[in-house]
């Protein structure tokens, strides 16, 4: 895979950082107001770098307008509430839901095969970020059940990320990246005003503060504009279900910034999984000449 590889890799460590972003600024900024400035903010970096690129393909209006309902709307949403109601180092955790939706739904929807040595560098990889997870799912540890709820949204928002990148497989090209994911970013935008409408009319408000103003930019900017549009550059050239493996670097690096940033404590299943990752990984890139 060459460059893709090496994006797939770095964008997914990038992502990473943003649930403990995101659990930071929600002290300060309502979950729907959050996600609205993430995505008109993005939208405003990314619109004029899609001006003047391919139309988005014939009959494929609909789907760009899903990958933005689904995976921008829904996705920020789901995961900002489940954020709130749980917490940042479970969300880094429960992406694993991500590229286990890719890895079975993609070649079930798209048609798409991989290698035996790809299926089973994705095999391990995925059974690397269990091992991390099984450190925080609910039900498998008693610190964690009592955020079940947030859990469950955390769990949906995974499948509605992945829901992008499987409808975004058949959208992108090596011609129009920037202009789809603009145009997904503004459809995303406009779903979610209404919901932020309703959150204002309830009385929530965020706070001018300098720790949330950061934040909102970085996972706004960096995030939202900038990950994005290398994600989708990525998936133009590599299947949905062979990116798949390189989201389980996410559950790996967010345990770590939750040592980190949180206080919270690495255990030998962080360990364990971690190297299972980058073996998994090893493989899924060497799998295929």
């Amino acid at each position: 895979m060459g460059v893709a590889a090496i994006l797939l890799l770095v964008v997914n460590i990038v992502y990473a950082t943003s649930p403990v972003v995101t659990r930071l600024v929600l002290d300060d900024v309502p979950p729907i107001t959050l996600a609205l400035l993430r995505l008109v903010l993005g939208a405003a970096v990314l619109v004029p770098f899609g001006r003047g690129a391919r139309a988005t393909p014939a009959g494929q209006g609909a789907r760009v307008f899903w990958m933005g309902a689904l995976g921008f709307a829904a996705a920020f949403a789901l995961s900002h509430w489940g954020i709130a109601r749980s917490s940042a180092t479970n969300a880094a955790l429960l992406i694993v839901v991500e590229p286990l939706t890719l890895v079975i739904l993609g070649p079930l929807l798209l048609g798409e095969r991989l290698t035996p040595r790809e299926a089973a560098g994705a095999a391990v990889a995925v059974a690397g970020a269990g091992l991390v997870v099984l450190n925080g799912v609910p039900g498998v540890t008693l610190d964690v059940l009592p955020r079940w709820r947030g859990d469950i949204l955390l769990v949906l928002s995974g499948v509605a990320y992945a829901s992008y990148s499987l409808l975004g497989r058949t959208v992108l090209t090596d011609t129009n990246t920037a202009a789809i994911t603009a145009r997904s970013i503004v459809w995303g935008a406009v779903v979610m005003a209404p919901l932020a409408a309703l959150e204002w009319g309830a009385g929530a408000r965020p706070s001018a503060t300098g720790s949330a103003l950061l934040g909102t930019l970085y996972l706004a900017l960096v995030i939202t504009a900038g990950a994005y549009l290398v994600w989708n550059w990525a998936l133009a050239r590599v299947e949905a279900a062979r990116a798949a493996p390189f989201l389980t670097v996410q559950p790996v690096v967010g345990a770590l910034l939750g040592a980190i940033v949180l206080g919270e404590p690495v255990t030998r299943f962080t360990a364990i999984g971690g190297a299972l990752v980058v073996v998994g990984l090893w493989m899924t890139v060497t799998g295929r000449r």
